[in-house]
């Protein structure tokens, strides 16, 4: 009974990183209806850049704020002249240019930083050990970081002018903009955001999986999962279905398929969610009258 408990206790760290993941991938989606699947590849890149100042000897708190606000600051510069450009041209192309993006991002952290597996030790001390032996001190403080970014999601969207501006445009684009809501800033602020909801993310993983140039592409196929589990319209929903993913991933590798085909599952995971829950569980339907 203690291993199960350990396993779902597990799962429900590894989904604070999903959920991390799943949030960037609805903030974009809401604002253009297109998945970022260069959105690992961003957060890959941003704990880089966290173990570079680690390595420079700036404290852990220090460089992760920092790389949080490059990350924004980042994603805010990849809106602007890769994808404001494309506005007006079909979803296709946003996608396109995301997949160019995972690949160029991932070829330049591998030419500074090489392929060779890097450590970077965990910023949480002995205070976080109190859910031993099911949780390990980092992640307890992985869920600590992701229910903290989680209320701050909803301080946001529920009592932020920007955060009320993106949940009129996610509704409604051209009634938001007929209001007086400029749908460019409202794209820039989206991608920001889920640049450095990424980056978090990445920082968190990176002691676990280790850094190398694709140690976020498992948690990404992980989040997508989350994401269209539990709805990709729906922040909530994503979170949750990320948490799900996390838990149904640790039970599958430790009691049915093994860490082989954990993947493999997470794949048919997300074809299944496809088909009978296109809104996933906590999204909504859309109807279009003809």
């Amino acid at each position: 009974m203690q291993e199960f408990l350990h396993q779902v206790a597990s799962g429900l760290a590894a989904g604070g990183i999903y959920a991390s993941l799943a949030i960037a991938l609805v903030l974009i989606y809401r604002t253009t209806s297109s998945v970022n699947f260069a959105q690992g590849e961003l957060a890959m890149f941003s704990s880089y850049m966290a173990w570079f100042l680690v390595q420079r000897g700036l404290a852990y708190w220090v460089a992760f704020t920092a790389v949080v606000l490059g990350s924004f600051v980042l994603g805010m510069i990849v809106q602007r002249t890769l994808l404001e450009p494309l506005r007006e041209r079909p979803h296709l192309s946003i996608i396109a240019v995301s997949v160019g993006l995972l690949i160029v991002v991932n070829s330049i952290a591998g030419a500074l930083f090489g392929y060779d597996l890097k450590d970077i030790a965990t910023p949480f001390g002995p205070s976080f050990a109190f859910a031993q032996p099911y949780l390990s001190p980092h992640q307890c403080g992985v869920l600590a970081v992701t229910l903290a970014e989680l209320a701050g999601t909803y301080a946001f969207f529920r009592y932020t002018r920007f955060g009320l501006a993106m949940r009129a445009v996610a509704v409604n684009p051209r009634s938001a903009q007929l209001a007086g809501i400029r749908i460019e800033s409202v794209l820039v602020l989206s991608w920001g955001l889920a640049a450095a909801a990424g980056g978090v993310a990445g920082m968190l993983a990176a002691p676990i999986v280790l850094l190398e140039p694709s140690m976020m592409m498992s948690p990404l196929v992980y989040a997508l999962a989350g994401a269209l589990l539990g709805g990709i319209a729906n922040p909530w929903g994503a979170a949750a279905g990320a948490f799900a993913v996390g838990v149904m991933e640790n039970l599958l590798g430790a009691y049915v398929v093994g860490d082989e085909l954990k993947l493999t599952c997470m794949m048919v995971l997300i074809i299944s969610g496809l088909v009978l829950w296109p809104a996933g569980l906590f999204g909504r339907r859309s109807v279009t009258r003809a």
